[in-house]
């Protein structure tokens, strides 16, 4: 990491609400170095209206995109093949799960995936934690 940022990378599908957030929520710290990919158009087109600059979308950005982050958030569902009601596909899968970044996922109870332990909580709730946690690793100079 040469340019002494955190190099995050934020990947969303579906209409792209988490993606977006969590841009909104990260997307000004100059220590990160903020790149985001939708698994569709829609899905980036949002996380763009959050502020993000740097954006792709399809599976080879998402592939791309997991060799260089330090840091790599999202809904769950960007590790499960086929999840996000299809639009992750294996490649994309493996891609995160292969990754050296570190993972921040968010846990969402949909597409017949289902995580216990989550508590009830609500998708603003996780993402506060989720932004936390990014940060902390900022802070921390884990990324």
């Amino acid at each position: 990491m040469g340019n002494s940022q955190c190099r995050v990378l934020i990947i969303d599908g579906q209409g792209g609400r988490i993606g977006k957030q969590l841009v909104e929520a990260i997307g000004g710290d100059p220590r990160i170095e903020l790149t985001v990919v939708g698994t569709n158009s829609a899905a980036t087109a949002n996380m763009m209206k959050g502020g993000a600059k740097n954006a792709a979308t399809g599976e080879n950005a998402v592939v791309v995109g997991c060799r260089k982050a330090d840091i790599i958030a999202g809904p769950i569902g960007i590790v499960i093949a086929d999840a996000l009601m299809g639009e992750t596909t294996p490649r994309m899968a493996e891609a995160v799960g292969q990754s050296l970044a570190k993972k921040i996922l968010i846990p969402i109870n949909k597409c017949d995936n289902i995580v216990i332990g989550t508590g009830g909580r609500t998708v603003t709730e996780l993402i506060q934690e989720a932004v936390e946690l990014i940060l902390r690793s900022l802070d921390s100079k884990s990324c």
